[in-house]
């Protein structure tokens, strides 16, 4: 499989939706049920007034732009959000076995993505390319993964045609995850963890105070299981090279954060066969 498809993701909702733990009574350890104070800080929503909102969540600036009392909602504090990171550089567009890397990335954190709406959460992506990030902010139900979705297929079309550049560190794309994940949400990245930059440890840490990280390595046969011996690559402009397969990849994640959570997806194995990480 080397095109990301929309329809194809939506359909892993279903696979998603299997082996689903028990859901407790409120999201509380113990399942005791308690009176949550406060409205949270992150916008949900503006609309016009009703009978029976709050007059004290009355947006007056929105109320004097548009001549009519609007309110302003939020989301609460201890709402679930999950952000994906999925990364569509160069170095993800190969594979030799049953998908790209980029593909089998955007598979493993839609499976993630799909189980998190579906526990009442919200989602949102960060797809990294070799031209900049494309963006879906954090939104709930399956209107919020089917955005995700969206910005995900786009920009792997749109990198796709650019995989005749370099890649980018991949340490560039945590500030931004920092900057629009609130406080103690659930952050993924799913990379093959290609040029981190010098900033990698440092950035990865700085996301990791004050929420929960987690590092998704995607993996090709060829990586993990080298068939010895010499081999034509046809690169991005047409031209081939031999090279020889066999030695030992070096150690990429020498400057990885130790007490990360790092687990892994295979390009070679269907997503049904490899569910343990969600």
């Amino acid at each position: 499989m080397i095109e990301l498809k929309a329809n194809y993701l939506i359909s892993l909702r279903a696979l998603a939706s299997t082996r689903l733990p028990a859901q407790s009574a409120t999201s509380l350890p113990g399942g005791l049920v308690t009176r949550r104070r406060g409205r949270g800080l992150e916008t949900a929503d503006l609309r016009a007034f009703t009978h029976g909102d709050d007059p004290r969540h009355i947006d007056r600036n929105a109320t004097a732009r548009l001549g009519q009392p609007h309110v302003r909602t939020f989301h609460a504090e201890r709402d679930r959000t999950t952000v994906l990171i999925a990364d569509f550089r160069p170095s993800m567009f190969w594979g030799t076995r049953r998908t790209l890397r980029s593909i089998a990335a955007a598979e493993a954190l839609c499976l993630i993505g799909w189980r998190a709406v579906q526990s009442g959460g919200r989602v949102g992506v960060i797809a990294l390319t070799a031209t900049g990030p494309e963006f879906a902010p954090p939104r709930g139900r399956d209107r919020g993964m089917t955005q995700a979705i969206g910005c995900m297929v786009i920009a792997h079309a749109l990198a796709s045609e650019r995989v005749d550049l370099s890649d980018p560190n991949l340490d560039q794309v945590l500030p931004m995850a920092r900057r629009i994940s609130p406080r103690g949400a659930e952050v993924i990245l799913a990379s093959g963890f290609d040029a981190l930059g010098p900033k990698f440890a440092e950035e990865a840490k700085a996301l990791a105070q004050r929420r929960s990280l987690s590092l998704l390595h995607v993996t090709d046969g060829l990586e993990t299981d080298p068939k010895p011996g010499s081999y034509w690559l046809r690169h991005p402009d047409g031209s081939l090279h031999r090279a020889e397969i066999g030695t030992p990849k070096p150690d990429t994640y020498t400057d990885m954060p130790l007490d990360l959570q790092l687990r892994s997806y295979s390009t070679a194995l269907a997503p049904d066969q490899q569910m343990h990480f969600a």
